[in-house]
């Protein structure tokens, strides 16, 4: 399920106490369809007629028997063909549809002008739009009919332009279109983005005046929506006489699409106090925007008015309500009702498994989001377990999983069942694969999984290119990015990232510059907030910190978090106060809420001795009711997470851990770390932080991933990594110790906090000992 836009904080939508149960109280049921059919082919309904179980066998053979007279030479009457016809359509089977063809030639059938017309469209809709075109043009004469069914088959197999061109066609020959012909063409315009041309289209239909009829406002309200053009979709939608569920569909889909989830709730309350019943469209759409702004409670409400509208096993309904809980990290609830479903078809199980997958980037602490991604691990498994098998889609959003919470052991078995299934020739399935063993630490094994693929995209050479520059394999990545273009592809603005990033990390401030100019003028593309924010990052690692804040004042917006926090970083270094006070304060007016901003800003005012600012944030602080965040930090082991966090207590069951932590530190003090003087912060910091509750900067020694590492070292074998996920940002102390660490341990050490993947070997560290924080 395609996620939405975060909505505004500042907006919030209050529904009417309980107007959701009080009104599906008074709706009533859908009525019931008509499953009986009749039992002669020749008498049958083609479009109600069930194609399943005995019926669909009744049908092929009585298709067959239809054959055994069309080879005799007999003559049919005209309605006799329609359900031959529609049986081609079912089984999309376009060598049938030539054989009745060819027996409406022989019998001089094709004289008959709709029989032929609904030829058109039984060759459209089984994809051979030459032989569509071939009947449409060999017809006796053209109504509107034929050619919007020709439109309609252009616009279904993907050549919307070709659509266009029969519409102008149709006009030349004197036929005016319908409102569905309209509808085609609007479809079409969507799809070759040509919002001008359907504005055309647009003038055309207030031109004639049916604007106010339904089908042309519902296909006009979709076609703005479809170009984010809320204001238009809107005065569509209210210029049509009777609105119908398709209407009111419509506009709460066009608000979804235009980020303005609050007028899409009110749209839907207004269509049930028009007695208008919902349906499934309706109902997902609905649910996708109570996710949007994490409704759980109106969520509810609207998923029991669709179970009373007898929408309780429709599977786009379950799939959106069981996203919602899970945004709402209602994880257990989400899974409950996953579990409690009798069947689970495979675009289940891609939901639920994804869900999963996307509640990691909008949980609210990274414990939750490490929570989420191990119940998706579990759904893959069992899934693998059941009579289905895990898809396309199921193994790129579980790749996807396992780079973002570092279950690296996890990922190598997928890889190797994704190896047997032979799915791993996708392009899709590949490129996840490389972005799963980066985010795990490991750039040698995403480097060969990118060199195994078959076909590679532009987003393929992103992901290896951004890979390398992640992990300080500067060199490489920038190679890569000219063999990317010998090979032909056109980078985009995040391959120049990766590139920039690459340039960032080697200090190559020349070769910056150059890809920085070739970025704006040879591939005109304007830079962004990131490619800024590597020119920053570029200057500051050389400790050309005035460089970097020039960079800063030529930027057309303002800097984000990134910026200012490499920029504090640098003048911490090189005792630039005038510029690291400046880029302090416009961080505390960027993230004024943020605990992790306020722990870092106390930080760097204590080891710039400025007392009177550590003052004032203290009692900002206590205005705004501000803790310090607690530092936890977890380590996965055979699927079992062990969690520790600095105010852990010395205790018979984690004795090992301390006693071994406490050999570590002996050690690294004969090797030379010392604690780094901003740790050795003074009393009145100290007292900050013991006011909330937390350990003094002071404890550094008992930082949660010192402890995570040392229990990693324990318990974990020799040959493996250690990984280690962190819910804050590493500091500058813990940063050397563990590098410290790798070197006397002969160990390879991953951790992954809340700014960057830090892999540590040999003393060395991925991020090229600039980790940019204070």
């Amino acid at each position: 399920m395609a996620s939405l836009p975060s909505f505004p904080s500042t907006t919030t939508f209050q529904p009417e106490p309980s107007l959701l149960q009080k009104l599906s109280s008074t709706a009533s049921l859908p009525a019931q369809k008509n499953g009986s059919s009749q039992s002669n082919l020749f008498h049958r309904n083609p479009v109600t007629t069930q194609l399943n179980g005995a019926s669909e066998q009744k049908r092929y053979i009585d298709f067959r028997e239809a054959l055994s007279l069309i080879r005799r030479g007999t003559k049919f009457k005209s309605q006799v063909y329609h359900p031959l016809l529609q049986h081609c359509i079912d089984k999309n089977s376009v060598s049938e549809a030539e054989i009745l063809h060819a027996h409406m030639i022989k019998t001089g059938t094709q004289e008959q002008f709709f029989l032929m017309t609904a030829l058109v469209n039984v060759y459209a809709k089984c994809g051979d739009m030459k032989s569509a075109r071939k009947v449409f043009d060999n017809l006796p004469r053209r109504n509107v009919i034929a050619w919007t069914t020709l439109m309609s088959g252009y616009v279904q197999n993907s050549r919307p332009e070709s659509a266009v061109e029969v519409y102008r066609e149709m006009l030349e020959s004197g036929s005016l279109p319908t409102g569905h012909t309209l509808g085609i063409a609007l479809n079409a315009c969507s799809a070759l983005n040509l919002l001008d041309l359907g504005r055309q289209f647009h003038a055309f239909i207030i031109k004639y005046k049916i604007a106010h009829d339904p089908s042309v406002g519902n296909a006009l309200c979709t076609f703005y929506s479809k170009f984010g053009c809320l204001k238009s979709a809107v005065e569509t939608f209210k210029g049509i006489e009777e609105k119908n569920v398709i209407s009111w569909t419509a506009i709460i889909t066009a608000c979804g699409d235009s980020s303005d989830a609050a007028s899409g709730l009110r749209f839907f309350i207004e269509m049930l106090k028009e007695d208008v019943n919902p349906n499934e469209f309706t109902f997902t759409a609905v649910i996708s925007l109570c996710s949007v702004l994490i409704a759980l409670d109106t969520g509810a409400q609207v998923h029991s008015l669709a179970i009373k509208l007898g929408y309780e096993s429709n599977i786009q309904i379950i799939n959106s309500i069981m996203y919602l809980y899970l945004k709402s990290g209602r994880i257990d609830e989400a899974q409950n009702f996953f579990n409690r479903l009798e069947s689970v078809s495979m675009v289940t199980w891609n939901a639920v498994i994804a869900g999963h997958a996307q509640a990691i980037d909008v949980a609210k602490d990274e414990l939750l989001a490490h929570r989420s991604g191990t119940e998706a691990l579990r759904n893959y498994f069992h899934l693998n377990r059941s009579v289905l098998k895990p898809d396309l889609y199921t193994l790129s959003s579980i790749f996807t999983v396992c780079g973002k919470i570092l279950a690296a052991e996890q990922g190598e078995q997928i890889h190797a069942h994704t190896i047997k299934t032979g799915f791993l020739s996708d392009v899709v399935v590949g490129t996840a694969l490389v972005n799963m063993y980066s985010k795990c630490g490991s750039v040698e094994r995403a480097s060969k999984a990118f060199l195994e693929m078959s076909t590679r995209t532009l987003i393929s050479w992103t992901a290896m290119i951004s890979s390398f520059a992640q992990h300080g394999w500067s060199n490489q990545a920038l190679q890569l990015f000219e063999d990317m273009r010998l090979a032909g592809v056109k980078p985009n603005q995040i391959t120049f990232v990766g590139a920039l990033a690459a340039c960032s990390h080697a200090r190559m401030v020349n070769e910056g510059l150059r890809y920085f100019e070739m970025m704006r003028k040879e591939y005109r593309i304007r830079p962004l907030m990131d490619h800024y924010g590597c020119m920053v990052d570029l200057y500051v690692r050389l400790g050309r910190i005035d460089e970097a804040f020039n960079v800063v004042k030529k930027m057309d917006f303002p800097p984000n978090e990134f910026i200012w926090l490499v920029l504090i970083s640098g003048c911490r270094d090189q005792g630039n106060e005038e510029i690291g006070f400046h880029a302090a304060q416009q961080l505390l007016k960027l993230k004024p809420k943020d605990p992790q901003i306020y722990s870092i800003l106390l930080n760097y005012y204590a080891s710039a001795k400025s007392w009177e600012d550590v003052s004032r944030l203290k009692e900002l602080m206590k205005e705004e009711k501000i803790g310090i965040l607690e530092d936890w930090s977890w380590i996965s082991i055979k699927d079992k997470v062990h969690s520790f966090k600095t105010s852990i207590q010395r205790a018979p069951g984690n004795a090992g851990t301390f006693r071994l932590l406490d050999e570590l530190l002996d050690k690294a003090r004969s090797h030379g770390y010392m604690t780094h003087a901003a740790m050795e912060v003074n009393n009145e910091v100290r007292e900050i932080e013991m006011e909330h509750g937390h350990y003094s900067s002071a404890s550094a020694a008992n930082h949660s991933e010192r402890l995570a590492v040392a229990f990693g070292l324990l318990n974990i074998q020799t040959d493996a990594p250690i990984r280690v996920n962190k819910n804050t940002r590493m500091c500058r102390d813990c940063h050397s110790f563990i590098k410290i660490v790798s070197s006397m341990s002969s160990r390879e050490i991953i951790v992954k906090d809340s700014w960057r993947i830090h892999r540590f070997a040999n003393g060395q560290c991925s991020c090229g000992e600039f980790c940019g924080l204070v």
